[in-house]
């Protein structure tokens, strides 16, 4: 890893890569979006919403190919990073860590790729975050249905300083 990656901050990294965050979305049921304990924060699941508005809905393998999967993932992905921002009062500096991501996929029973449309979020983690921090582990399963019709739905669990 080159000497710059390690003193550049994710606030910068959303910049350079022109990633613009949802607004935080709004749970529709009895939860909330976040729980903090000492240097963990556990993140509720996130659909493919944005500002409201669900971008995919149907299954994938029938209504979306791969690439409309992971790029659904990826935008729960943005809102999992809104709500961690905003649970760090404005500073994903603050991140130390990305410890799991949990993927949820709506598909067809016979669709084999339900890890690779996961990427769409792991890929985004990697990104912003960078390799060390990024790195998680995770579960990737294929659902009946999912909130509000979406084909997406994605959790993580992040450490904190």
């Amino acid at each position: 890893m080159n000497e710059g990656m390690l003193v550049q901050s994710a606030e910068q990294r959303l910049e350079e890569l022109n990633i613009e965050l949802p607004q935080m979305p709004v749970p529709i049921a009895n939860f909330v979006p976040y729980r903090m304990e000492d240097d963990m924060i556990w993140l509720s699941g996130q659909v493919c919403e944005w500002n409201g508005v669900v971008t995919h809905t149907g299954k994938i393998g029938e209504t979306h190919d791969l690439e409309a999967g992971q790029a659904a993932a990826r935008v729960c992905g943005l809102n999992l990073i809104s709500v961690l921002r905003f649970a760090l009062d404005g500073d994903l500096d603050r991140v130390a860590g990305c410890m799991r991501v949990g993927g949820f996929v709506h598909c067809t029973p016979d669709f084999p790729s339900v890890p690779m449309v996961i990427n769409g979020a792991s890929n985004l983690f990697h990104e912003l975050f960078g390799p060390e921090i990024g790195a998680h582990t995770r579960t990737a399963v294929g659902v009946m249905q999912l909130p509000r019709g979406a084909s997406v739905e994605v959790d993580a669990i992040f450490r904190v300083r």
